[in-house]
Formats: C-alpha cells, structure tokens, sequence
C-alpha cells in the first residue's frame, strides 16, 4: 500500500494512492510511505523517481555501506527499528526488530517497511496535526529518528524499572525460584542488548547523516541534538547492562551459598555415620573366634558406641562452626 502525504499550502493531506488506477501524483510531496509494498509497487515508485531501490538482501547486510549510502541525487538508509515497544503494563518480554528503508530525494521521503509500527502512526498523526513544522521529507526524517530515540529510552526504563524488581526478589525470601528469576533476568538482558544494537545502528546513520551536503543547517543543529540524546541513552543503556550483570553474580553467588550447604549436610551426615558403619560392619563378621559376642551386655554397649560415636562428630563440628 502506497500513502502519500504532500504540503498544500500551510497544510498537509494525506491519501492512498493505487498504481492500477494510474492516478497523477500530487505536487508537492513531502513524503510516500510504502506499508508492505507489493513488487509492482515498488517497480512503480524505482521508475517514476528513477531510484535505486534495494533489495530485501541488501536491506539485511550489515556492513557500514549497506546501512548508509548516497549518490548526487540520493540518501538511502537501512536501518534497525524496535517493532514492539514495551510498556510498563505488559507481561510479554518479546522485543522483535524490523528493518525499515529511508530514501530521499529532492527533499521527498520514501519509506519502506514491512510491519505496522507505533512510531510510523505517531509521526503520520504529527504531520497531518503540525504542517508548519514539516517543510519538506528531512523535517520528516529528522522526527522519525527523535521518536524512535525516545521510543528506545523509554524501553530502557522500563527495563531499569524491571531489574530493580528483580534485585528486591533475588536479595529477599521470595516466592519465586532461582530458575524463574533467572530465566527472567536473561530475558531483561537479551531485551537490553537488542536496544543496545539499536542505539548504535542509529548512532551510525546520523553520524553519516551529519556529513551529507544535502541536508540544511537548520535540520544539522536538530540532528545534532538527538545524537546527543542518543549518546546519554548509550551510557543508560551501558549502565543497565552493568546492573543486570550485578544482579546475576549476585543469583549465581546465592545459588552457590546454598547448594554448598546442601553439600555440607550430607558431608557431615556422611562423616558422622561412618564410626557406626565401622562398628556395626565389625560386628557383622561372622568369624567363630569373635569374644565379644560371647557378653551379655554386648549388644547394648555395641548400640551405645555407635550413638556415641555419631554425636561426637557432630559436636565437633558445631564447636567449629561448621554447622
């Protein structure tokens, strides 16, 4: 689906425009966002504005040059969105990632996405409410990297807000076991490390943005802004990793102290049942020349002594202190 958003005077209308009913384009366009495009769409929107659109493997790539790059004429950007926002009265932990494209050219926007987003509904709502603050496709761009930044810092703190939950159960009796609390501990971790990879495919992007020759002063000082902003997000961000990781050695240590305990009660048990295992397997022998069978008392003193020879250990350890 193609909607175009073009400035008419001092506002900004928006329609659906279908490429088998070949409709004109308006004027003025300041933005075309393609929303699970089809191939003859995008074959449509490459030939009409002479664009080298890519493809669904290079949109993937990694490298530096396959995130950012530009020609005379254009921007292209592929980059890294957070396509399910966490919010503080969600139980899913799920954190998926899209990877959007961003052209421009002459002062137009092009977008290429394949999910419904938040931040995609938010900036049509901002665009359509405040024209005057859109004069042309890098005004829109400029927005859409400011929110997807906020988007991320708030995900951030949600996940600070988490992990503080999560120190108070691991350091008091909790009702939750080990295991659940770490399985959600790594959870926070893996959400904070896809933010974090977020935060510094951004960081690229603009740092490139920055440097281009097609985009004016004004929108510069704006960008400038939000790289600072993302820099204090990237600390946040680092700060959590450190917190989580805090709260891990703290589990691992608890985890620890009690299986040593565990292993103390069955070594002292263990220690404490072997002079009764001696005695009762001395007796147990049947050779015939054995006297002490012979006594009346026998059986009793053999009993005592195996008691006896139970508690002292014991005793022994508690004056230790090992007990």
């Amino acid at each position: 689906m193609l909607k175009i958003y073009a400035k008419n005077n001092n506002l900004v209308n928006s329609r659906s425009f279908d490429i088998q009913k070949d409709e004109l384009l308006p004027e003025n366009i300041l933005w075309i966002d393609l929303l699970f495009p089809t191939p003859q769409e995008v074959a449509y929107i490459a030939k009409t504005f002479n664009l080298d659109i890519p493809t669904k493997e290079e949109r993937e790539e990694i490298e530096l040059s396959a995130r950012y790059w530009e020609d005379s004429t254009t921007i292209t950007i592929n980059t890294h969105v957070l396509a399910k926002a966490i919010s503080p009265d969600s139980n899913s932990h799920e954190l998926d990632s899209e990877t959007i494209t961003f052209m421009t050219f002459k002062n137009i926007l092009f977008t290429i996405r394949y999910s419904k987003l938040k931040i995609f509904e938010e900036m049509q709502a901002r665009v359509l409410a405040s024209p005057k603050n859109f004069e042309d496709g890098f005004d829109v761009i400029n927005k859409i990297y400011e929110v997807m930044v906020e988007k991320d810092a708030d995900v951030l703190e949600w996940i600070d807000k988490e992990a503080r939950k999560l120190r108070i159960l691991i350091l008091s009796e909790s009702k939750y076991s080990h295991n659940e609390i770490l399985g959600a501990l790594s959870e926070l971790q893996e959400l904070n490390m896809r933010v974090r990879d977020s935060l510094f495919d951004k960081r690229r992007v603009l740092t490139a943005l920055l440097k281009s020759d097609k985009i004016d002063r004004d929108i510069k000082d704006n960008l400038l802004i939000v790289v600072k902003d993302l820099n204090s997000i990237v600390e946040f961000n680092t700060s959590n990793l450190n917190f989580l990781d805090n709260n891990q050695n703290i589990l691992s240590s608890q985890i620890n102290i009690e299986q040593n305990k565990i292993i103390k009660i069955f070594t002292v048990a263990t220690v404490a049942m072997m002079p009764p295992t001696l005695i009762g397997t001395i007796y147990g022998m049947n050779f015939v020349h054995m006297p002490e069978l012979q006594y009346t008392y026998g059986y009793p003193i053999a009993v005592v002594v195996m008691i006896v020879s139970t508690i002292l250990p014991i005793l022994y350890f508690k004056k230790k202190g090992w007990l």
